[in-house]
């Protein structure tokens, strides 16, 4: 027998749900369809780690049903020419709605800004994620014509001259097992610089996967200054700390998982509304650059297949969160921040179901996640975007 209930914690959502697309037996909810703002999909220039196919596929099955591209590809999108690749393949491949970013600078070199006037309209927002725009005046002027074409700056807050080579948070394991650290104030040095520089210029500007407990506490004195800012944070910086780190590249990102005062602060920065969306940081990469531990992976981890049963076993069921707040986290506030519509688009999840997470299963072409062998609750049934299926479970038996 076959329950279906709609989500109806968000004002107007009432999908046309495809009943006969669900599975015959089993209790699902419906929810709107969530949105990540920070993914990589590889494509074009390293198509051997994703593809608008793969990932869109994989951001279907996660529940998701809008994305938003990085543009470390190559080319790097950051002029008009170099943008018409990627959305030839958003076109003939995407299962779901992609919104690209350009490049704030000429290569993401952080030494010409990019042609921004003429992607404005192409794009969802500017960015360089990957890499922190070193130059203060550069990121003044970037936040200047942003503004004026009325397009959000999105950073990746990170000051290089801070890194000295580091490839985990600087802390408790670092020093137990002699890895170089990454230090907080690599993060939040830029935070407040470029906190200073939307004040100043009145850009809207966002902030991609803070980690640490100082950019918690800046960005919420920014805001209740009146400061346009938002920021992200991302599902392993709220579920682990330094102390759960393993040998292994599937525990290498950046910025890296840090302690556990700093999951702590982001939890009460999610709660209290100072951290306005939680996105994936989905990035890929080939089984070869994960094998070589923690000194030598690829930093990134795929993320968006798991997202949401991660944060509904781990922070919605023991209460730290609740579920509307999380709709909050995933649709309501990205689509708001970032212009887009939420619509009919829906996604269908079996709340009960419990299962182990096995990269092996995933529909991404990267398998690299911390959280191989956990136990969760929920499971995606389907994904529809304007009335077409992105994913249907059925389909993947």
């Amino acid at each position: 027998m076959r329950s279906v209930t709609v989500y109806s914690g968000l004002k107007g959502f009432s999908p046309n749900v495809a009943e006969e697309l669900l599975p015959s037996e089993g209790k699902f909810t419906v929810f709107p369809g969530f949105c990540d703002v920070h993914v990589h999909f590889r494509e074009p220039g390293f198509s051997y780690k994703e593809t608008i196919a793969t990932g869109t596929r994989a951001a279907a099955r996660g529940g998701y049903t809008t994305v938003m591209t990085m543009p470390n590809l190559n080319p790097v999108p950051d002029c008009p020419d170099n943008l018409r690749p990627q959305l030839d393949l958003i076109a003939r491949d995407a299962a779901i709605g992609v919104r690209p970013y350009a490049a704030i600078t000429a290569g993401q070199k952080g030494e010409a800004l990019a042609d921004l006037e003429r992607l404005a309209p192409h794009v969802c927002a500017f960015s360089d994620d990957g890499h922190g725009v070193q130059s203060e005046k550069m990121m003044r002027e970037a936040m200047r014509r942003a503004k004026a074409l009325g397009k959000l700056i999105v950073a990746h807050c990170e000051d290089n001259s801070l890194l000295h080579g580091g490839v985990i948070h600087d802390g408790a394991y670092a020093r137990a097992h002699g890895h170089k650290g990454i230090c907080s104030e690599s993060e939040w040095r830029q935070v407040e610089r470029d906190l200073n520089l939307a004040d100043q210029t009145g850009c809207g500007y966002h902030v991609c996967h803070i980690s640490t407990k100082e950019s918690v506490a800046l960005i919420r004195r920014a805001k209740a200054s009146g400061v346009n800012v938002t920021c992200e944070t991302a599902p392993h910086y709220l579920l682990l700390d330094d102390s759960r780190l393993e040998e292994d590249g599937r525990f290498k990102m950046n910025p890296p998982v840090r302690s556990e005062e700093d999951r702590l602060a982001l939890i009460e920065g999610v709660k209290d509304g100072t951290v306005d969306m939680i996105a994936t940081d989905h990035a890929p990469h080939s089984a070869a650059e994960k094998s070589r531990g923690l000194d030598g992976s690829a930093f990134g981890i795929v993320g968006i297949e798991t997202a949401f049963p991660l944060l509904y076993t781990y922070l919605v069921r023991p209460g730290v969160l609740s579920m509307d707040r999380l709709m909050e986290l995933l649709v309501t506030s990205p689509r708001r921040r970032f212009g887009v519509p939420i619509g009919g688009d829906y996604t269908v999840f079996d709340l009960n179901k419990e299962y182990t997470i096995d990269p092996g299963t995933f529909l991404s072409k990267g398998k690299a996640t911390p959280f191989e062998g956990w136990r969760v609750l929920g499971e995606c049934v389907l994904t529809c975007k304007k009335g077409y299926s992105g994913y249907r479970k059925e389909e993947q038996a």
